[in-house]
């Protein structure tokens, strides 16, 4: 599934290595580690080290402090719930993609004007979900999306179907890898 970032939320370094074992069991090579637990920096080093072959990011990156963390500790993209510039210009002078989280056409805007054209969507269920999404695309057709929040397996496929979605973000990926995973 190159089109889902499963959110990850470590809350035991110790769990790092059997979740990204399941996530590329089940055909997930990616991973948004998120900033939400006191171990984030470490578990994002981690799984860099460990799994190479898998692309591990950082989520819910809220400010420059966590971003300049998530880089040295390897993190390969950022993720953010908003738009912050001073993350934006951190991850541009690194050359790391940012995805920060846009749901209003003045976020989107402000996106733009630093050069991001791929944002999340978040939470994409209390803001209108795919119907918003298409007349967000209107004016930015330019604009990709990556929803997260409220996509699940009842709804994906509609989200997938949209060209304007890049990809699905979701924690779900990580219970379904896990509940699927017969390894260690």
């Amino acid at each position: 599934m190159e089109r889902c970032i499963p959110v990850v939320v470590i809350k035991d370094l110790s769990e790092t290595a059997r979740i990204m074992k399941a996530l590329r069991a089940n055909g997930i090579n990616n991973a948004e580690i998120t900033f939400r637990t006191a171990c984030a920096k470490e578990a994002i080093a981690l799984a860099s080290k460990e799994f190479p072959d898998m692309l591990i990011g950082a989520g819910t990156v809220i400010n420059a402090k966590q971003c300049n963390e998530a880089l040295e500790a390897g993190a390969k993209f950022i993720v953010s719930p908003g738009l912050s510039p001073a993350v934006a210009e951190i991850c541009k002078a690194n050359n790391v993609p940012y995805y920060p989280g846009c749901v209003t056409p003045t976020e989107i805007m402000q996106a733009l004007e630093l050069g991001i054209e791929v944002v999340k969507f978040f939470p994409a269920n209390i803001y209108g979900g795919l119907k918003a999404l298409k007349a967000l695309s209107a004016p930015f057709p330019q604009v990709k999306f990556i929803p997260t929040g409220g996509v699940d397996r009842s709804n994906i496929e509609e989200f997938l179907a949209f060209d304007k979605v890049y990809a699905i973000g979701g924690s779900f990926f990580v219970k379904e890898a896990l509940e699927n995973y017969k390894g260690e």
